[in-house]
């Protein structure tokens, strides 16, 4: 059984975590440089979307000329998950907690997070992974440790991710940022808050929360240039 990026963690570092200094890539949002490539990235329950209507939307798009097949089932897959079908288990605050944490662990060790969001049925997140680290295996990993908690968690067991996951790299700068836009205001569009930052389980939250911290510290605020005009302070080490 392949734990290999999460079997160091115990359940109590797991709960630890997101603690005040949380998100090791710092406050705000990371620089696309480039170089080593962003890739966004999204897990799906096991019964959020059906095998059959997706083997039928893929037949369907095959007939079409002149659509980027990639994209138009992409939107469609957005579009079905953000009705919220299926059982849901992410609305449960212990699962979705433990999934965030998860991803946070390996933060600035196996990849770089840029942004994320725990929806009631998938997680979306932005990270680029470390120089020798291979996508397939941070994949692999968070999805085996997180099915195994969140089922104890929640007294089940059997599948609970869908072994099919959806990843894109970042072609540009443009890219990144309308990227992580996309990622943190998924509640927003899908009817769940207010704002962005409302959504506890998401790096929009978590940032906002910095800000609001940096603010009553008088650092400075957001800077011209600077990727969705977040706050930057003027001196942060790697």
């Amino acid at each position: 059984m392949r734990f290999q990026m999460l079997t160091a963690m115990s359940v109590n570092e797991a709960k630890n975590v997101f603690r005040p200094a949380g998100w090791h890539s710092r406050g705000y949002l990371p620089h696309y440089d480039g170089g080593e490539i962003p890739q966004f990235i999204t897990f799906r329950l096991g019964d959020s979307l059906p095998q059959t209507v997706l083997d039928k939307w893929r037949i369907e798009l095959q007939k079409e000329t002149g659509i980027d097949i990639d994209a138009a089932l992409r939107r469609r897959i957005e579009a079905y998950l953000d009705q919220g079908y299926g059982t849901c288990y992410l609305k449960d605050e212990r699962v979705a907690m433990m999934v965030q944490n998860s991803l946070l662990f390996h933060d600035r060790q196996r990849y770089r997070l840029s942004a994320w969001v725990v929806m009631p049925n998938h997680l979306h997140f932005l990270a680029t992974p470390c120089a020798g680290v291979e996508l397939s295996d941070i994949q692999h990993s968070l999805k085996s440790y997180t099915a195994h908690e969140a089922n104890k968690i929640l007294g089940r067991a059997g599948q609970f991710w869908q072994v099919e996951a959806f990843d894109r790299f970042i072609r540009n700068h443009d890219h990144y940022a309308k990227t992580i836009v996309y990622i943190e205001n998924n509640p927003v569009k899908a009817g769940l808050c207010a704002k962005a930052s409302d959504w506890r389980f998401s790096s929009a939250w978590f940032r906002a929360r910095k800000e609001r911290t940096a603010g009553s510290a008088g650092v400075r605020g957001p800077q011209r240039g600077s990727p969705a005009g977040v706050l930057i302070p003027p001196a942060v080490s790697a």
